[in-house]
């Protein structure tokens, strides 16, 4: 593996990891390779110091490789940044504005529908099998937006 610095024709810095040396040529060539940030594929390595080995008790060291625990978490991109703000905004506006009615929430959407009761505002839990059977029915369902941060 081979850690890059690049810059793109917008002068943005980003960095990424690759097989080798023409992976990256076939990648850029490809123009699979964007910026982050701006989404522009010409894209050029920047200057950026080598690393060295070092000898340690008389022996050479090779340049360490990234494995699972030590490789960097590459960058998001803008796109997935802002789609996650958007989808974390969505959540909060139904969280403050509609009543968690927990794992009731197959009966009470049941009963909205049906006008057994007044349509309001609602969210909570249901299990694949009971939103299958919601949807199949015709009630209208939406999953709420699940983050990553929300499974830690």
């Amino acid at each position: 593996m081979i850690h890059y610095s690049l810059r793109c024709e917008a002068g943005h810095a980003f960095e990424s990891w690759f097989q080798d040396s023409s992976a990256f040529d076939k990648q850029v060539k490809r123009k699979l390779v964007a910026c982050p940030v701006c989404d522009s594929v010409k894209v050029e390595k920047a200057i950026m110091a080598p690393r060295i080995a070092r000898k340690r008790g008389g022996e050479k060291r090779a340049p360490t490789q990234p494995n699972e625990n030590t490789a960097p978490t590459p960058m998001l991109m803008s796109q997935e940044n802002e789609l996650r703000t958007k989808l974390r905004e969505l959540r909060d506006f139904v969280k403050s504005n509609a009543e968690d009615v927990g794992q009731r929430f197959p009966t009470e959407a049941r009963k909205m529908h049906y006008g057994e009761i007044k349509h309001r505002p609602i969210y909570g839990e249901a299990t694949p099998d009971d939103a299958k059977s919601l949807v199949e029915e015709g009630v209208d369902v939406m999953p709420m937006p699940v983050l990553p941060e929300d499974r830690n």
